[in-house]
């Protein structure tokens, strides 16, 4: 999908992928995870950023974002995992308490490109998560 804007045209993606501090499960049900993909949204709407795919797991998320070209990956996930970690302490203070330094978000992140042909692989690898990890405890995996 070709994205515009008044001065350039691209199709980029990035597979982005970042974990709560210490791995703690903090995204235990359907509606934290659910809460924390409509935060994930609303933020990226406001930095100008599309989410094309996203899911979160307890400890972690997947995203398949885009955004325009003049913006640096490192500083658009900055924003995204800030202003998230924002949001979710007002919407859930007590989750501060689960986590040491009351920090939301590991200072690492993942983050690769998505080439055209690759870019639906990934996005069915992300919206399959759920699945495979039920997969998995039920020992099918």
């Amino acid at each position: 999908m070709l994205h515009k804007s008044r001065t350039n045209v691209y199709d980029f993606h990035f597979h982005v992928i970042f974990v709560t501090k210490y791995r703690k499960q903090i995204f235990t049900t359907k509606q934290l995870r659910d809460d924390m993909k409509a935060i994930m949204k609303k933020v990226a709407h406001n930095n100008d950023v599309t989410i094309e795919h996203i899911e979160v797991m307890p400890d972690h998320l997947h995203l398949m974002i885009s955004f325009k070209p003049k913006e640096a990956p490192s500083n658009v996930v900055k924003s995204l995992k800030g202003a998230s970690a924002r949001w979710w302490f007002k919407q859930y203070p007590e989750t501060k308490k689960k986590l040491w330094g009351g920090h939301l978000w590991s200072p690492s992140f993942f983050i690769a490109t998505c080439g055209n042909v690759s870019k639906d692989i990934v996005a069915s690898y992300i919206e399959s998560q759920m699945e495979r990890r039920a997969q998995k405890e039920n020992g099918l995996l």
